[in-house]
């Protein structure tokens, strides 16, 4: 009995030293990321889920955001601003498995972009503990600081049988910039149903006031938005370009309704054939050339009579033969042409023609 007593005294014994407290020191951010549009820069990171002790975080505090010129932050003794750890932060880390991620904007100050034009500012977060502690700063990410155009005013668009044509007043440069800096306008479309955009064009900016350009790429009987962005591309010998995207316009929405017909056919020509066989009257004119054309209508009278349509579908060819005909008879012709969406063009300048 006595031997067993101690046998388990000495098994109590064996336990080791107690562990610290947990100093509940966030691990910094690895995943920091910088967008900059015009004199915006959004930030965002994965909120640090564990400790540097490899523990759960239960108590997260602010973070701080830190900016500096030099090409590294080396300390963030004045925050440009902090983020607040989210309401539900507790909750949804003590599940695990789930990233939570924050987002934070800065605005660039101007004294700042104009500063240097090839110049970036250096961002790093600092995440805190609810002592204001922190164990470090995350990755660190760089941002180009020159000056973006402004956004183009009078933005519209306008559905014409050519294309929808896009018109805008953009900035007069006063100074001529550098050939290692190109400004231009970006104009983007996105179908009605999808988030998803397409860059239509681009024209140069500072040479003319007011803009335009016509997309000729988009599907009829369809509804879009169209954008306009400027964007700064910054060119440094060496080094990879720099782009710095500008503000954009509001969306202007249109629906592209096919409403133009097809252009009106010309040069159309009537001769007789008869002499030996059945009398008729060919025709002939030059195509039109539109690419949604779907074929010609013919249109006939005689002399003081109303134009009566001959063809009961349309023509697919620029030519056609009348058979019915009568000798001793004068014949006026006129031709349309017609699209797949049945808009039909003015008719053609007459050509007469006299049977025999």
């Amino acid at each position: 009995m006595a031997l067993a007593a101690l046998v388990w005294l000495t098994g109590c014994a064996s336990i080791g030293a107690p562990m610290p407290p947990s100093l509940e020191l966030p691990r910094p951010p690895s995943d920091l990321r910088a967008a900059r549009k015009g004199d915006k820069v959004t930030l965002t990171w994965t909120i640090p889920a564990r400790t540097v002790d490899r523990q759960r975080v239960r108590y997260l505090g602010k973070t701080n955001i830190c900016r500096s010129l030099d090409p590294v932050v080396a300390k963030c003794d004045k925050p440009v601003g902090d983020a607040a750890p989210p309401v539900d932060f507790a909750t949804k880390n003590a599940v695990g498995g789930q990233k939570l991620t924050a987002r934070y904007t800065d605005t660039l100050p101007p004294e700042l972009r104009v500063r240097d034009v090839f110049g970036t500012a250096t961002y790093a977060v600092e995440v805190l503990n609810r002592d204001g502690r922190a164990s470090g700063l995350s990755n660190q990410v760089h941002v180009p600081l020159g000056e973006a155009l402004p956004a183009p005013t009078d933005f519209g668009a306008k559905v014409t049988a050519q294309g929808v044509v896009l018109t805008w007043s953009g900035a007069l440069l006063s100074v001529t910039a550098p050939t290692s800096i190109r400004r231009s306008y970006r104009i983007y479309r996105r179908l009605e149903s999808s988030a998803q955009e397409i860059l239509v064009g681009e024209r140069d900016a500072g040479v003319e006031k007011n803009l335009s350009l016509t997309d000729q790429s988009f599907e009829w009987e369809k509804t879009y938005y169209y954008r306009a962005s400027t964007l700064t591309a910054i060119a440094q010998p060496g080094k990879p370009e720099v782009s710095i995207e500008g503000d954009d316009t509001p969306e202007v929405k249109v629906f592209a309704d096919d409403v133009f017909p097809p252009a009106v056919p010309t040069g159309l020509q009537a001769v007789f054939s008869g002499p030996g066989q059945q009398p008729f009257i060919d025709l002939i004119w030059a195509p039109v050339t539109d690419a949604d054309l779907d074929g010609y209508n013919i249109y006939r009278h005689e002399e003081g009579g109303a134009p009566v349509k001959v063809n009961p579908e349309p023509v697919k060819m620029p030519a056609f033969r009348d058979a019915q005909v009568v000798s001793g008879q004068t014949y006026f012709y006129s031709v349309s042409a017609v699209d797949l969406r049945h808009n039909e063009s003015a008719r053609s300048e007459e050509a007469s023609e006299k049977v025999p």
